[in-house]
């Protein structure tokens, strides 16, 4: 299965505050809000929604293409992609501009607050799903330029090209119009409980008219709660698996979808696409950064069975070590 991932292209600066924000904030002066964090590491990691995306898809066993554009300090984040088995071609590089960044810092709670930088991303307009002359069989538009993302859902329609939409973090900064193209004709639509709120905020849509104008499933994640997918007018109710450790939560989202993505390339039912994509989010809970982890398809397969016992995925999954 060709998957093509569209989205950021960054560098993640992961930063640690040993405390919680909240002691900080004073809801009576919230208008003038003015506040510095003193954190006590710094750590500089690949990151990025498409190759984060992209990357655990690779450790479970896809080939998928970034579909991207990144600044001219590109060459070693590229190098290290191929390495792990992300295809490249459709990443562009933009001679005299650096790569995106992502700033994040994140208190003893889990709580996160984060800026981004765009760089290289403002050109990921420039690029064109019509580029894909050999087709492609599955999409997913992750945060990226808003240009990008208004053109993106659009070509895939014309095309005839599933696309899971996923506005996430750039919901605040899409005009609502916008964001209903998007999601209008999209196979999927996948975002946070939070982020669900937000985007029938800037719609003026109800739960029934975004279930009804997205063609497949509404996909909404709910942290330790579980997820929560929409079909067909029934709801099915993914649990979280276990998580262990608990590191970092930055890239946690992409490594969900990714689980998901391998599970519909499976062909799997949902509550099984949702369980693969549960197990794929806490292997980067339990690291610091979107790509620091790393595992076999087998050791997949022993944690899912930890998990969540013995199902289909199990032996879809064990099929493809065969």
């Amino acid at each position: 299965m060709k998957i093509v991932v569209a989205g950021s292209i960054a560098f993640d600066y992961l930063m640690s505050f040993p405390g919680d924000f909240l002691d900080h904030v004073k809801p009576d002066r919230l208008q003038k809000l003015s506040l510095s964090f003193l954190v006590d590491e710094m750590v500089k990691q690949y990151g990025g929604c498409a190759p984060n995306i992209a990357y655990s898809l690779a450790l479970l066993g896809e080939r998928p293409v970034v579909m991207g554009t990144a600044g001219e300090d590109f060459g070693p984040y590229r190098e290290w992609l191929e390495a792990s088995g992300v295809d490249t071609s459709a990443a562009k590089t933009i001679p005299g501009v650096f790569t995106a960044s992502f700033f994040a810092t994140t208190d003893q709670k889990q709580n996160q607050i984060a800026s981004f930088y765009t760089g290289a991303m403002a050109y990921a307009r420039t690029l064109s799903f019509h580029d894909f002359a050999d087709g492609v069989d599955i999409a997913i538009i992750s945060p990226n330029d808003p240009e990008a993302m208004d053109k993106y859902p659009r070509e895939c329609r014309e095309l005839g090209i599933p696309y899971i939409y996923d506005p996430s973090q750039q919901i605040v900064r899409t005009g609502g119009e916008l964001l209903r193209e998007g999601l209008v004709g999209a196979d999927i639509l996948i975002v946070n409980d939070y982020e669900y709120e937000m985007l029938k905020d800037r719609t003026g849509m109800s739960d029934d008219e975004i279930r009804a104008s997205v063609k497949r499933a509404v996909i909404v994640t709910q942290g330790a709660e579980g997820t929560a997918i929409w079909v067909g007018g029934e709801e099915i109710k993914v649990p979280a698996a276990p998580a262990g450790q608990i590191v970092d939560p930055t890239g946690v989202g992409d490594a969900f979808r990714s689980g998901l993505i391998k599970g519909l390339a499976l062909g799997l039912p949902w509550a099984a696409c949702g369980r693969i994509g549960s197990v794929a989010a806490v292997y980067v809970l339990g690291t610091k950064g979107p790509q620091a982890h790393s595992y076999t398809l087998s050791e997949f397969v022993e944690r899912y069975v930890a998990a969540f016992g013995e199902d289909e995925a199990t032996s879809a999954l064990r099929a493809e070590l065969a």
